[in-house]
C-alpha cells in the first residue's frame, strides 16, 4: 500500500500511527486511515468472486460499474453479464453459448425454406406458384418467420425495450427497432393487404421483408455466438492460473503422514512435497533441497533451486527432491490467490482512452436512429418507386448496420487479455490506467540491489584496523546486525558465522534511516554504517582504512564501517552480482527510447562503477528512501514520463509519485497494494516485458477503435442509399446484418491476437 502524502508528512514528523503488518512497519495519518487500510484488507480476505451472502457477483464486459448476485443482462448494453472472477466452472459461458447455439441452428432450419420460398418467386424458372397456391406464400413466410423473429429473436426485443426503459440507448435498441419494422410491416401487409394503396404493389402484390427480417436475426445470433465463445477465450488466463492449484497435499502430524484436501490445510502445518508434485501452498523449507519449477508464476522456463530456509510458492512444481515445508499463508492470502484477484480486478478497469469511446457511444445510438428516420423521410418523399418501401427498406438498413456494440468492445477486450497475457508471464498489473500510462514512458528510475543486481549480497572483504583482528571485527558487526532489518545485515550475519564469530547480545540498539545502526555491547558503543555515518558521529577514520575502503568501492563493492567506543575497529566489503538480464534489458530500453536512471543508497563510487558496466544514463547515489520521490518529482517537472520500481515498501513514496509504479520481487501483500505493476521475477527484464506489453495493447485498443469508427462512418452513409444516385447501389439489410453482425466478432478476434503476443 503506498503511502499517503499526509500520512508521509506525519511519519516525517514523528506523529504518525504505527502497525506492525507482517513483520514491516505501516504508518497511518489517523485512527481512520488505519481502520480504512484493515478493512480493505479483511474484504481482500475474504472471497472476491462472491457476495456476502456467498453468491457469485456478475458484471458487465463494457461496463464494469455494473455488478450484481445473480446471471442476467446488462441494463445499459444488453451484453450478458459474466461472473466477476472465474472461479474455474464454465457453466455460465456454457449456458449462453448452448442457448444461443440452440436458437441458431433453429432458426437457421426455418430461415432456409423461407429464403428458397423467396427466391423461387423471384426467379421465374422456378415457378413457385405451379406448387404453392400466391395467396398462401405470404402465410407461409409469416408462419416460418415467426418463431425466427419473436422466439430466436426474441432476445433482442427484450434488450431494446430495457435499453428505452433504462434510458440507455444500445445495439439492441436498432435491432429491435429494424427487425421490428420489417416483421411488423410484413405482418400487417399480410393479415390486412387491403390497406396498402396500389402505388406499393409490384405486378399486383405487396413485397414482404420476413425474408430479411429471420435471416438478419439469425445472422446477428451468429455475431452474437462467436462473440460469445471468444469472449469465453479471454478469461482463459484466470481459469489457467486456478487450474494449476494444487488439489492435496501430505500433511506430517505426529510423525505420521496422510493426504489430506488443501482446503484442510492450515498455517504452520508441515507438508512433505515429492518429485513431480505440485507445492501446495505458500510457505518456508525447514527440511531438504530440490529444484522447482517457477514458470508459471515468473514466466521463466529455467528452475529455481531451493534449499532450507527458502520460500516455496503454491501451485509451483517440485522436480528433482523432496522437501518438508511449512506453510505459511492458506486461502486468498496465497499469491496465487494474490494474482487471480488482481488479474480479475485489472481486467474489469477502464482505461482513460475508454472516455472516448463511451462519450461517443452515448450519442450514436440516438444519431443512427435520427439519420434512419432522415433517410426514410428522403427516400418516401424524393426515391424512385415503390418509395415507401425504398423508404423502408434503406431506414432498416441503416438501423441494422450501426453497431455500438463493437465500439463498446474496442478497449475492455483488449485490456482482458492483455492483463491474462501479462499475469501468465509474470508481470501482474493492477489496472488499465498503468497500461495505457506505461506506454509513455520515457525515463526508467530503478534501484540497484535486488533489481540490477542479485539481490544476494555476500561479505567479500574483510579488513580489521591496526590493533584488532578479524573474529573481533566480525563479532561486533554481525552482534548488532542481528537487530537491523537492513538487506546487507543477513550477509554479515552470514558471514560471521562461517567464520565461527562469537555474538553477542545488544542493548539500546537503534537505527538511522539511510546511515547506519548503533548499539551497546556489554556497555560498550557500537556504530556500524557508512562512512558518512561514522564521520557525522565525530568518528576519526585511518587513512590506510579509507584508502583500502576506496579500492573496494572501485571494484564495486559496498562497505560498511565499524567503531568501537569512538575508534574504528575495521570495514567489510560487501559485493552483490549483477544480474545476468540487466546487461541487455537496459540495452533494450534504450533501443525503445527510454532513458534508465540508478537510484541507491550505496556511495557514489560504487554505483559508478556499477552504471559504467551497465550503460546507465545517471545516478544517484548515497539517497535516503524520501529522496527517491523528491527525485521523481523534479523528472515529472521538466516533462519527463517517469516509471519508478522499487521494492514496494521503503520506496512507497516515489511509487505512487511516478507514472507508474513498478513493485519488484516476490510479490508480497504490501509490494501488489503499492504499485501499479509487480513483476514476480523482480529484475529489469520484467520492466521490458510490461513495457512492451502495453505498446501492445494499446496498438490493439487504437486498431479496434479505428476499426469501429470507419466501420461505421463508411456502412451508415451506404445503408442510408448514399451511393445509389452516383452508382445505382443500395444495400440490402441483410447485408447490412451479416455486417453488423461480424463487427463485434472481428473486435473480440483482433484483441484475442494479443494471447499470442512474444514479449521477450
Amino acid at each position: 500500500m503506498a503511502i499517503d502524502p499526509i500520512c508521509e508528512m506525519e511519519v516525517q514528523e514523528g506523529k504518525a500511527i504505527k502497525l506492525d503488518f507482517g513483520g514491516l512497519p505501516i504508518y497511518f495519518c489517523s485512527e481512520h486511515c488505519k481502520k480504512t487500510f484493515l478493512d480493505q484488507k479483511s474484504k481482500k480476505t475474504a472471497s472476491v468472486k462472491t457476495s456476502a451472502d456467498g453468491k457469485t457477483i456478475y458484471t458487465c464486459p463494457m461496463h464494469p460499474e455494473i455488478r450484481q448476485d445473480h446471471p442476467g443482462d446488462c441494463p445499459k448494453c444488453g451484453m450478458h453479464l459474466e461472473p466477476l472472477n472465474p472461479n474455474g466452472e464454465e457453466n455460465e459461458d456454457q449456458k449462453e453459448i448452448h442457448s444461443l447455439s440452440q436458437k441458431f441452428w433453429i432458426g437457421l432450419w426455418l430461415t432456409v425454406p423461407l429464403v428458397l420460398l423467396v427466391l423461387g418467386e423471384m426467379i421465374p424458372a422456378f415457378n413457385v406458384e405451379s406448387i404453392i397456391p400466391r395467396r398462401f406464400i405470404p402465410w407461409i413466410q409469416f408462419i416460418l418467420a415467426t418463431p425466427v423473429v419473436l422466439w430466436a429473436g426474441g432476445m433482442f426485443f427484450v434488450k431494446g425495450w430495457k435499453s428505452l426503459v433504462n434510458r440507455s440507448l444500445n445495439m439492441f435498441t436498432l435491432i429491435a427497432l429494424g427487425v421490428g419494422a420489417a416483421y411488423a410491416y410484413s405482418t400487417i401487409a399480410t393479415l390486412f393487404p387491403q390497406i396498402f394503396s396500389e402505388s406499393l404493389k409490384k405486378m399486383g402484390k405487396i413485397d414482404l421483408y420476413f425474408e430479411a427480417a429471420a435471416v438478419i436475426t439469425v445472422l446477428i445470433i451468429l455475431g452474437q455466438l462467436l462473440e460469445a465463445k471468444a469472449r469465453s477465450q479471454t478469461g482463459q488466463a484466470i481459469k489457467a492460473l486456478l487450474g494449476l492449484a494444487a488439489k492435496n497435499a501430505h500433511r506430517i502430524q505426529n510423525g505420521n503422514e496422510e493426504e489430506v484436501p488443501i482446503d484442510s490445510v492450515q498455517k504452520g502445518d508441515l507438508l512433505r512435497v515429492r518429485p513431480g508434485e505440485k507445492v501446495p501452498l505458500d510457505g518456508i523449507i525447514i527440511e531438504g533441497k530440490s529444484s522447482v519449477d517457477e514458470s508459471m508464476i515468473s514466466g521463466e522456463p529455467m528452475p529455481v533451486e531451493k534449499k532450507t530456509g527458502d520460500k516455496v510458492i503454491g501451485a509451483t512444481v517440485n522436480q528433482t527432491g523432496t522437501f518438508v515445508m511449512r506453510t505459511e499463508k492458506v486461502g486468498a492470502e496465497t499469491l496465487l490467490s494474490q494474482i487471480v484477484h488482481m488479474v480479475a480486478e485489472a481486467q474489469r478497469s477502464r482505461a482513460p482512452i475508454q472516455k472516448l469511446a463511451d462519450t461517443i457511444s452515448g450519442y450514436f445510438v440516438p444519431i443512427v436512429v435520427l439519420i434512419s428516420v432522415i433517410t426514410f423521410i428522403i427516400w418516401a418523399n424524393w426515391g424512385p418507386e415503390p418509395r415507401l418501401a425504398y423508404a423502408i427498406v434503406n431506414a432498416i438498413a441503416v438501423l441494422i448496420i450501426a453497431c455500438p456494440c463493437a465500439l463498446g468492445l474496442a478497449t475492455p477486450m483488449s485490456i482482458m487479455v492483455g492483463v491474462g497475457r501479462g499475469a501468465q508471464m509474470g508481470i501482474l498489473i493492477k489496472n488499465a490506467e498503468a497500461i495505457e500510462k506505461s506506454e509513455k514512458i520515457t525515463y526508467v528510475l530503478t534501484d540497484k540491489t535486488g533489481t540490477l543486481t542479485e539481490g544476494k549480497p555476500k561479505v567479500t572483504t574483510c579488513v580489521p584496523s591496526q590493533g584488532w583482528n578479524e573474529q573481533t571485527l566480525l563479532g561486533f558487526a554481525a552482534s548488532i546486525e542481528q537487530s537491523s532489518e537492513h538487506p546487507l545485515a543477513r550477509a554479515v550475519i552470514d558471514y560471521a558465522k562461517e567464520k565461527n564469530a562469537k555474538f553477542e547480545s545488544v542493548k539500546d540498539f537503534e537505527s538511522i534511516t539511510g546511515g547506519g545502526i548503533k548499539g551497546k555491547i556489554n556497555g560498550q558503543k557500537i556504530v556500524l554504517g557508512k562512512q558518512k555515518f561514522l564521520e557525522e558521529e565525530k568518528i576519526i577514520l585511518p587513512e590506510d582504512i579509507k584508502k583500502k575502503s576506496a579500492q573496494l568501492q572501485d571494484q564495486a563493492q559496498t562497505v560498511v564501517w565499524v567503531a568501537v567506543e569512538q575508534k574504528v575497529v575495521g570495514i567489510l566489503g560487501i559485493s552483490d552480482p549483477i544480474k545476468k538480464t540487466s546487461s541487455q534489458a537496459i540495452r533494450e530500453l534504450h533501443d525503445m527510447g527510454i532513458k534508465v536512471i540508478m537510484l541507491t543508497g550505496d556511495n557514489h563510487k560504487t554505483a559508478q562503477v556499477i552504471a559504467k558496466e551497465l550503460g546507465i544514463d545517471d545516478v544517484r547515489a548515497e539517497l535516503e528512501p524520501k529522496s527517491k520521490q523528491e527525485i521523481v518529482k523534479q523528472f515529472k517537472a521538466q516533462g519527463a514520463r517517469v516509471m519508478m520500481a522499487g521494492d514496494g515498501i521503503n520506496d512507497a513514496p516515489a511509487l505512487a509519485q511516478a507514472e507508474v509504479g513498478v513493485a519488484m520481487g516476490t510479490g508480497t501483500d504490501v509490494a501488489i497494494e503499492s504499485a501499479g505493476i509487480t513483476l514476480v521475477k523482480g529484475d529489469l527484464n520484467g520492466i521490458v516485458k510490461a513495457l512492451r506489453l502495453s505498446r501492445a495493447v494499446m496498438s490493439n485498443i487504437r486498431q479496434n477503435l479505428f476499426f469501429a469508427f470507419i466501420y461505421n462512418i463508411l456502412g451508415v452513409p451506404v445503408a442510408a442509399g448514399f451511393l445509389y444516385p452516383f452508382f445505382g447501389i443500395l444495400l440490402s439489410p441483410i447485408i447490412a446484418g451479416a455486417a453488423m453482425a461480424f463487427s463485434s466478432v472481428s473486435v473480440v478476434g483482433n484483441s484475442l491476437r494479443l494471447r499470442r503476443i512474444e514479449l521477450k
